[in-house]
């Protein structure tokens, strides 16, 4: 009896702190059901980008759980490029209906010199609550190996980006829609938060959240086109609308022209009404 008495004891530790667990991690948004790094890391190991739209869209790759129409099953993800020059801007947008999409996220690559290259994927307002910028995430060793600091990455030798900016690339704009789905793919029931969150943990070491929007090119090619969508918005107004209400967002921008960079630090603060601050920094270039 006390045996009996003992196990039941510890299965209700265990959902107690599976539930608690949940609880913590979970924002409520739905952008709780799609890994950024997760993306970004499928973006690293692709080919080409219907190669990456094909990952992305694959069960066992765990990074979208997305059911945003409420159907009780996972949306179909598409890949559109948005590109100006030597800038490009891939949108990751969820087929809603047949009259609606809406932008999950934008990974934003800019050719910054020969052989250098800087990317950065950006999680959309409305599933988000806020712009989410995630980056590649590299650790160096200083202070003869007693310290780390982290450094942005220079992504030009991946596949990916060799290849959009070989001479052979053509824009990449998916083909399918609502009624026009790839043969290859069948769609499956999300899973509950807590499953998910511990399915993608693994791209989460090797990318981080940061403050820095440094792709500011690519993003203003990006937003004349940005898709959204009615029915998420309806869907979701409440846990969007509570979370932006309780956030304090500090991002900084970083443009730059010959023998200048700016800095610009916008501190929002949205509890209670309202906090705002923004700080411009100039600096000349050194060479």
């Amino acid at each position: 009896m006390k045996l009996r008495i003992g196990i039941l004891g510890i299965f209700f530790l265990i959902t107690t702190l599976v539930a608690a667990q949940e609880v913590v991690d979970s924002t409520g948004l739905p952008g709780d059901n799609f890994s950024l790094e997760g993306a970004l890391e499928l973006f690293k190991k692709s080919e080409s980008p219907e190669a990456f739209e094909k990952m992305l869209n694959a069960e066992d790759s765990k990074v979208n759980n997305l059911d945003l129409n409420g159907d009780s099953e996972t949306d179909y993800i598409k890949v559109i490029d948005r590109t100006d020059g030597n800038v490009h801007a891939f949108v990751l947008q969820a087929i809603i209906s047949e009259t609606e999409s809406q932008d999950i996220a934008v990974i934003e690559i800019e050719e910054k010199h020969d052989n250098e290259a800087t990317v950065q994927i950006v999680g959309d307002d409305d599933i988000y609550g806020d712009q989410k910028i995630v980056e590649p995430l590299e650790e160096i060793k200083t202070h003869a190996g007693a310290k780390t600091q982290t450094t942005v990455v220079n992504v030009y030798t991946w596949p990916m980006v060799r290849f959009v900016y070989g001479p052979s690339y053509r824009v990449w704009i998916s083909p399918w829609g609502w009624r026009a789905r790839p043969v290859w793919w069948h769609p499956w029931r999300p899973v509950r938060h807590h499953v998910f969150f511990h399915h993608h943990a693994p791209y989460r070491h090797r990318y981080v959240v940061v403050h820095t929007h440094r792709t500011v090119r690519a993003h203003s090619v990006y937003v004349p086109t940005r898709t959204t969508s009615l029915t998420v918005q309806t869907r979701h107004r409440e846990p969007v609308n509570h979370y932006r209400s309780n956030k304090t967002s500090r991002t900084t921008t970083i443009t730059s022209s010959p023998g200048k960079t700016t800095r610009k630090t916008t501190t929002v603060r949205t509890k209670d009404g309202k906090k705002s601050k923004t700080v411009k920094r100039n600096s000349r270039s050194r060479n």
